[in-house]
Protein backbone atom coordinates (compact mmCIF):
# COMPACT_ATOMS: atom_id res chain seq x y z
CA UNK A 1 0.00 0.00 0.00
CA UNK A 2 1.85 3.03 -0.96
CA UNK A 3 2.09 5.71 1.59
CA UNK A 4 -0.41 8.82 1.01
CA UNK A 5 0.50 12.26 1.94
CA UNK A 6 -2.14 13.03 4.34
CA UNK A 7 -1.18 9.87 6.28
CA UNK A 8 2.31 9.87 6.61
CA UNK A 9 3.74 10.86 9.94
CA UNK A 10 3.36 9.43 13.21
CA UNK A 11 -0.15 9.79 15.20
CA UNK A 12 -2.55 10.43 12.10
CA UNK A 13 -3.43 6.90 11.74
CA UNK A 14 -2.87 4.02 13.73
CA UNK A 15 -3.00 0.15 13.14
CA UNK A 16 -5.96 -1.80 15.19
CA UNK A 17 -5.78 -5.51 15.35
CA UNK A 18 -8.72 -7.82 15.42
CA UNK A 19 -8.71 -10.30 18.41
CA UNK A 20 -11.21 -12.47 16.58
CA UNK A 21 -9.24 -13.01 13.45
CA UNK A 22 -5.15 -12.68 14.80
CA UNK A 23 -3.38 -15.90 15.12
CA UNK A 24 -0.03 -14.14 15.97
CA UNK A 25 1.97 -14.90 12.45
CA UNK A 26 4.39 -12.36 13.33
CA UNK A 27 4.23 -11.14 9.81
CA UNK A 28 3.36 -7.47 11.11
CA UNK A 29 6.24 -7.58 13.25
CA UNK A 30 8.70 -8.59 10.55
CA UNK A 31 7.44 -6.18 8.32
CA UNK A 32 6.53 -3.31 9.99
CA UNK A 33 9.69 -0.54 10.02
CA UNK A 34 8.96 0.91 13.27
CA UNK A 35 8.47 -1.62 15.77
CA UNK A 36 4.83 -0.76 16.11
CA UNK A 37 4.26 -4.50 16.86
CA UNK A 38 4.80 -7.09 19.44
CA UNK A 39 3.52 -10.83 19.90
CA UNK A 40 2.98 -12.12 22.91
CA UNK A 41 0.66 -14.44 24.83
CA UNK A 42 -2.33 -13.35 26.50
CA UNK A 43 -3.18 -12.93 29.72
CA UNK A 44 -6.02 -14.69 31.81
CA UNK A 45 -8.18 -10.77 31.51
CA UNK A 46 -7.28 -10.34 27.79
CA UNK A 47 -8.22 -14.10 27.07
CA UNK A 48 -11.56 -13.88 29.09
CA UNK A 49 -13.89 -11.51 27.08
CA UNK A 50 -13.29 -13.40 24.07
CA UNK A 51 -15.80 -15.73 22.43
CA UNK A 52 -15.47 -20.06 22.97
CA UNK A 53 -14.24 -20.49 19.28
CA UNK A 54 -11.54 -17.27 19.55
CA UNK A 55 -10.13 -18.87 22.95
CA UNK A 56 -9.85 -22.16 21.05
CA UNK A 57 -7.82 -20.42 18.05
CA UNK A 58 -6.05 -18.40 20.37
CA UNK A 59 -5.17 -21.84 22.49
CA UNK A 60 -4.12 -23.66 19.25
CA UNK A 61 -1.70 -20.54 18.14
CA UNK A 62 -0.03 -20.72 21.44
CA UNK A 63 -1.53 -18.65 23.52
CA UNK A 64 -0.32 -15.70 21.52
CA UNK A 65 -2.14 -12.83 19.08
CA UNK A 66 -0.60 -9.47 18.24
CA UNK A 67 -0.80 -6.31 20.05
CA UNK A 68 0.34 -2.39 18.94
CA UNK A 69 2.37 -1.64 21.73
CA UNK A 70 3.72 2.00 19.96
CA UNK A 71 0.87 2.90 18.15
CA UNK A 72 2.67 6.64 18.62
CA UNK A 73 5.34 5.50 16.30
CA UNK A 74 3.07 3.90 13.29
CA UNK A 75 3.70 6.30 10.15
CA UNK A 76 0.97 4.58 8.47
CA UNK A 77 2.86 2.69 5.76
CA UNK A 78 0.15 0.18 5.17
CA UNK A 79 2.86 -2.21 5.56
CA UNK A 80 1.19 -4.48 8.79
CA UNK A 81 -1.99 -4.13 6.58
CA UNK A 82 -1.06 -5.84 3.37
CA UNK A 83 0.90 -8.52 5.15
CA UNK A 84 -1.73 -9.82 7.84
CA UNK A 85 -2.43 -13.21 6.27
CA UNK A 86 -5.89 -13.20 8.54
CA UNK A 87 -6.47 -9.60 7.31
CA UNK A 88 -6.83 -8.93 11.28
CA UNK A 89 -5.39 -5.14 10.98
CA UNK A 90 -6.55 -2.21 9.84
CA UNK A 91 -5.35 1.33 9.85
CA UNK A 92 -7.80 3.84 12.07
CA UNK A 93 -7.83 7.70 12.07
CA UNK A 94 -6.71 8.85 15.64
CA UNK A 95 -9.42 11.16 17.65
Amino acid sequence: MPESPECKGTGRLVPVIDPKRCEAKEDCVEVCPYNVFTVRKLTDAERAPLGLMVRFKVFVHGGKQAFVTRPDDCHACGKCVTACPEDAIKLRKVG
